[in-house]
């Protein structure tokens, strides 16, 4: 699994998260998708590296601005946390 983190500015309100789950679930082939604006972020879980132009333009045209887009390796912790 890869976990794509993507800065979003803009979002204001609970409506706004969603807005941006919404957008990216849309457009992308993602498993699980979450926004959280006291964060100013995104995070997207995907079997594949996602691609970037795609998942910025879903989200500028959602309204809202994008920073920085950092993907890593994500493997599930196991019930005792390893």
């Amino acid at each position: 699994m890869i976990r794509t983190v993507v800065e979003v500015d803009g979002m204001f309100c609970p409506m706004c998260e969603s807005r941006v789950r919404e957008s990216i679930l849309k457009a992308l082939p993602a498993k699980k998708a979450s926004a959280d604006r006291k964060k100013k972020e995104a995070v997207v879980l995907s079997e594949a590296l996602l691609d970037e132009e795609v998942l910025r333009r879903c989200i500028e045209d959602a309204g809202y601005d994008v920073g920085r887009i950092r993907s890593e390796e994500y493997r599930k912790k196991g019930l005792f946390g390893f």
